[in-house]
C-alpha cells in the first residue's frame, strides 16, 4: 500500500510539474484601433443653468463611474427607495442564488483534481454444501465472514483536460455574474427611469389640471359676456368644448400615473398596493458633472462584454476537453481491506488484503463522435469571438447614441422653454385685450391652446434630461465594479469563486 501511495504521488507530482493542458489558452480580444464614440471632441451640453433642469452638463472624459450613481440626483426619496428595491428583489435574488450554483458546479468540476475513496462492510452468514471441502480456515460448514474495504481511485490530468473542464466552468460562472450584474444595473436604471416617469407624469397632470382651471375661467366670462349680448353662443360652445377636450387627456394619465406606480411596486419588490413614496420633478437635480469611460475601458466595464468574453474562455476551455478525450487516459485504483470470520479479529495482522491497478485506455473507434465534438468545440470559439465583436461595437454604439442625446435634448429643452416662456408672455397679453375688447375669444382660445401644448412639451423635455443621464450611466456600465450586487460578503466570493478545496 505504501508502494501505491508513493506510485500514486509521483504522478500526480509528474503530471502537475508538466502543466499540460492541450487547446489553445485564453486570450482576450483587443479593441479595434480606430474605435470612438464620435468623429468630434465632447462638448459641454448647452443650458441656462436657471433651474435645477436647464444647465449645461459637462462630460469628464476617463472618470470612473461611482456605484451609487443615482445618488447625483441629489434626491433622499429615490436613494432610499433604490436600496429598498436591491434589497427585496426577487429577480435579483433569483440571480444571486444562481451564481452560487455556478460557482458550485466550478467546484464540481474541481473533484476530479483528487483521488476517490470510497469505504465498504460486509458481513455475510454462509453454508458450504457437504459435497464440498470447508471455506474458511476453521474447517466450519456454516460460517460468518467480514469484510471491510476501501476503494481508492485515480485518474491523473495527464493532458489538462479536467483543468480545462475547470476553466469552462469558471467561465460559466463568470457567464452568471455578469448576468446578474447586468440585471441589477437594469434593475436600479428602472427604477430611477420609472420615478423620473412618475414625476413627469405628475408634472403633466399638474399643468393640465391649472389649463383645465383656467379655460374654465375664461369660459365663464364668455357665459357672463352672452348672458349680456356681448358673446355669441357659438364662443361659448367652442371654449366648452375646448374646456372637455381638456378635461379628456386627465384620464389616460392619471392611469399612466397609477400603473407606473404599480411597476415601482414589482421592482421594489412589493404587492400594487403596498404605500410607495411619491416622486416629482422638482426632487431632482441634474448632475453638472457626467463621467464619459474611454472605449477600452467598455471591456472590463459593460457586463455584456465581460460575459461576451466569458464565452469565449468556456468555448476556448471545451476546445481542450474535446483534444483530451481523443488522447490516453491512465487509471490508477487500490482496494485495501480486510476479512475475518469473527468481529473482534479487526485490525489484527494476517487478515488484510489489497489489490493494485493502473489502466492504460485509448479511444479507438466511437463512431467519429469524439473527432466531431473537437470540431464543434472550435466551431462554437469561432462563433463566440463573432459573437463578441459585436457586442462591443453594440456598447459603443450605446454609449454614442446616449450622447448625441445628452446633447440635442438639451438643446430641445432649451427651445421649448423659450416657446414656453413666449406662449405664457402671449397669453396674458391676449387675456389683456380680451378685457379691453380688442379680440376675439377665438384668440384667447388658441393662446390657451399654444401655452398648454408648450408647458407639457416642456415637462416631457425636462424628464428627457434626466433619462438621458439615467441612460449614460447605464450605457458605462452602471459602475458595479464599486459596489456588491452578489448578495455576499467578499470573503464568501472568495471561497466559492476561487477555491478548489473541497470543504
Amino acid at each position: 500500500m505504501k508502494r501505491f501511495l508513493r506510485y500514486t504521488t509521483a504522478i500526480i507530482a509528474t503530471s502537475y510539474l508538466a502543466g499540460c493542458k492541450v487547446g489553445p489558452d485564453y486570450k482576450r480580444p483587443d479593441l479595434p484601433k480606430g474605435m470612438d464614440y464620435q468623429s468630434t471632441p465632447l462638448t459641454n451640453t448647452s443650458g441656462r443653468g436657471t433651474n435645477a433642469f436647464d444647465v449645461s452638463q459637462h462630460f469628464q472624459t476617463g472618470v470612473d463611474v461611482p456605484g451609487k450613481w443615482w445618488e447625483l440626483f441629489q434626491n433622499p426619496v429615490l436613494n432610499s427607495f433604490v436600496e429598498q428595491a436591491l434589497a427585496h428583489n426577487q429577480s435579483l435574488a433569483g440571480m444571486q442564488a444562481g451564481l452560487k450554483s455556478a460557482w458550485e458546479q466550478r467546484r464540481i468540476e474541481g473533484a476530479g483534481l483528487y483521488p476517490t475513496v470510497s469505504a465498504s462492510f460486509n458481513p455475510t452468514r454462509n453454508k458450504t454444501s457437504k459435497a464440498l471441502s470447508p471455506v474458511p480456515n476453521s474447517n466450519l460448514w456454516l460460517y460468518s465472514m467480514h469484510t471491510a474495504q476501501l476503494n481508492i481511485g485515480y485518474v491523473p490530468d495527464l493532458w489538462g483536460g479536467v483543468r480545462r473542464a475547470i476553466e469552462a466552468a469558471s467561465a460559466q460562472a463568470e457567464i452568471q455574474r455578469f448576468q446578474l450584474e447586468a440585471t441589477a444595473i437594469t434593475l436600479i436604471s428602472n427604477i430611477v427611469s420609472t420615478t423620473i416617469n412618475e414625476a413627469s407624469i405628475r408634472a403633466q397632470i399638474s399643468a393640465t389640471e391649472d389649463l383645465i382651471a383656467s379655460q374654465k375661467e375664461t369660459l365663464n366670462t364668455l357665459k357672463a359676456r352672452q348672458r349680456l349680448g356681448d358673446a355669441s353662443l357659438q364662443d361659448v360652445v367652442t371654449q366648452l368644448a375646448s374646456v372637455a377636450q381638456l378635461e379628456a387627456t386627465l384620464p389616460p394619465l392619471r392611469q399612466q400615473l397609477a400603473q407606473t406606480r404599480d411597476q415601482l411596486a414589482v421592482l421594489a419588490g412589493v404587492a400594487p398596493n403596498s404605500p410607495l413614496p411619491e416622486f416629482y420633478l422638482e426632487q431632482y437635480k441634474l448632475p453638472n458633472e457626467l463621467p464619459v469611460s474611454f472605449p477600452s475601458a467598455l471591456l472590463e466595464q459593460r457586463p455584456d462584454v465581460r460575459a461576451a468574453q466569458a464565452q469565449i474562455k468556456s468555448a476556448s476551455a471545451q476546445v481542450g476537453v474535446a483534444i483530451a478525450n481523443r488522447l490516453p487516459n491512465l487509471q490508477l485504483s487500490a482496494t485495501p481491506g480486510e476479512v475475518m470470520d469473527k468481529m473482534h479479529d479487526f485490525f489484527r495482522p494476517g487478515y488484510g488484503n489489497w489489490t493494485l491497478s493502473a489502466t492504460l485506455m485509448q479511444p479507438i473507434f466511437q463512431g467519429g463522435s469524439l473527432l466531431h465534438a473537437e470540431r464543434q468545440a472550435k466551431d462554437n470559439l469561432l462563433q463566440a469571438k463573432d459573437n463578441y465583436e459585436a457586442t462591443v461595437i453594440s456598447a459603443i454604439q450605446d454609449v454614442a447614441d446616449t450622447l448625441y442625446a445628452l446633447k440635442y435634448d438639451a438643446d430641445t429643452l432649451e427651445a421649448n422653454q423659450t416657446n414656453y416662456d413666449a406662449a405664457g408672455r402671449s397669453l396674458k397679453i391676449v387675456k389683456g385685450q380680451l378685457r379691453l375688447g380688442d379680440v376675439s375669444e377665438l384668440t384667447v382660445l388658441q393662446a390657451q391652446q399654444a401655452y398648454a401644448q408648450a408647458r407639457l412639451s416642456l415637462v416631457q423635455a425636462q424628464s428627457a434630461r434626466f433619462s438621458d443621464s439615467v441612460a449614460l450611466f447605464q450605457s458605462l456600465g452602471g459602475g458595479w465594479w464599486n459596489r456588491n450586487d452578489l448578495g455576499m460578503s467578499p470573503k464568501d466570493q472568495e471561497k466559492l469563486g476561487k477555491s478548489l478545496w473541497p470543504w
